[in-house]
């Protein structure tokens, strides 16, 4: 399959990650972890605005009353855009200083999940099973919902709301469960597909209108689109930098497939030969999703 890459956001992100469409405004927004920032991207003006956060920040979501919920640190927050100011919602992990966010994504009744890992010693090197999986209610509740995770990155939900896919990234798999929309439990841990020789490490995913995962290869320099009712790669979109991180769709009509990527670690050689490493990518790829938005 030919596709359009497109690089969009070309200042580099050390960690890029978490992209969200925001439909009203015709802009992405997404966070560079390690670089403690989260960004505003907009498509029709190409202007980017950033909000520094005084802590790694894993994830930002939009919240429906305002502002944003973020995964900062080992706390949620949340962000005043126009003030700059994130007050703390709940703090986690807190046996566990050495502790951080990453990836987390809202889920179709309007609670944030997102996990938490150890601070990485260098790329993927870290102190394995001391993530969990978390989410927070609208009423500010917390829940854990397991621990025991090495790198917790993708996650999205069927378009029936009756599964819930994850990646612990070190795992190189993509798992479903068993989900309860009226609850926000999980159940019933599967595995739906393994990442084959050369894919690179499964990071952050999305899903689209035919129901099939988009997933990011960090170290694989694609995106793979798998059916997880059969397990099967469908496609595979390669991108001109290794270190892909997450994609998310947006657009006018949701067919963009916007890419972030990755550049800490990387030495001057392998600058050189990856000079757009770390930004962001829009790739056409004609398919379109819906987004979640926190209900608090």
């Amino acid at each position: 399959m030919s596709v359009k890459v497109e690089c969009v956001v070309k200042e580099r992100c050390e960690i890029g990650e978490g992209p969200v469409w925001e439909e009203k405004e015709g802009t992405l927004l997404f966070v560079d972890i390690s670089g403690q920032k989260i960004h505003r991207w907009n498509s029709a003006t190409n202007q980017k605005e950033t909000v520094a956060t005084e802590k790694f920040v894993g994830c930002a979501v939009p919240r429906r009353s305002g502002g944003y919920v973020i995964g900062e640190g080992r706390s949620f927050g949340a962000l005043d855009w126009e003030s700059r100011s994130i007050s703390t919602i709940a703090v986690i992990d807190e046996d566990k200083p050495n502790n951080r966010f990453n990836d987390g994504k809202v889920d179709p009744a309007g609670r944030l999940f997102a996990g938490t890992m150890a601070m990485e010693e260098r790329p993927t090197v870290l102190e394995l099973k001391q993530g969990s999986l978390f989410s927070l209610n609208k009423d500010h509740i917390v829940v854990k919902h397991f621990n025991q995770v090495d790198i917790s990155n993708g996650l999205d939900w069927s378009l029936d709301h009756k599964t819930f896919y994850y990646i612990d990234s070190l795992t190189y798999t993509v798992e479903a469960f068993n989900y309860d929309i009226n609850t926000g439990s999980i159940s019933n841990r599967r595995m739906v597909y393994k990442m084959e020789e050369g894919e690179g490490i499964p990071d952050g995913m999305c899903i689209d209108a035919d129901g099939r995962l988009w997933v990011a290869c960090y170290n694989g320099g694609r995106v793979i689109q798998i059916d997880p009712q059969t397990g099967v790669r469908l496609q595979t979109v390669k991108l001109p930098v290794d270190k892909t991180t997450s994609c998310c769709f947006g657009g006018r009509d949701y067919s963009d497939l916007y890419v972030t990527s990755a550049c800490k670690g990387m030495d001057e050689a392998d600058m050189a030969k990856q000079p757009q490493a770390g930004c962001v990518f829009r790739v056409r790829v004609c398919v379109c999703v819906c987004v979640c938005v926190c209900v608090f």
